[in-house]
């Protein structure tokens, strides 16, 4: 089984659980950000100690034109700035952490906001800015 079959089980592995502002523990729940990087380190492939935000993991790997399997997904918001990353499934397919803000900063918020790991199709989010393949590097 290759790295990019493994992240992708690890994030099947993950819906379902809370989202959380700034979030980066299984426990606790996960951010956007927070939950690629939790896949992403789960086969090797980002620094056990570090952290990044939606928008410089942009800049950490390879654009590839058309989305498949283990590459992530940016949208920006509508100020053109990059604010969310999500795990593909494929080419339309997309794991995220979501639902919520900077006011989910607790587990029963995210439950009273809907906030949670959930797979969603890249077109249901509008502004969609492109993909990165972190497994080509």
């Amino acid at each position: 089984m290759t790295k990019r079959e493994i992240s992708t089980k690890v994030a099947w592995a993950m819906l379902n659980r809370p989202y959380r502002w700034g979030g980066d523990d299984p426990l606790a729940g996960w951010d956007c950000s927070g939950l690629c990087i939790e896949i992403l380190r789960a086969v090797g492939i980002f620094p056990r100690q570090g952290d990044a935000t939606a928008a410089s993991l942009e800049k950490m790997y390879p654009v590839v034109p058309t989305p498949h399997e283990g590459c992530l997904a940016f949208w920006a918001g509508s100020d053109g700035h990059i604010n969310h990353v999500a795990y593909m499934l494929d080419g339309e397919h997309c794991i995220e952490a979501g639902g919520g803000g900077s006011t989910t900063t607790t587990e029963d918020a995210a439950i009273e906001q809907n906030a949670y790991v959930r797979v969603r199709t890249v077109a249901s989010r509008p502004r969609l800015v492109g993909y990165c393949d972190p497994f080509s590097v």
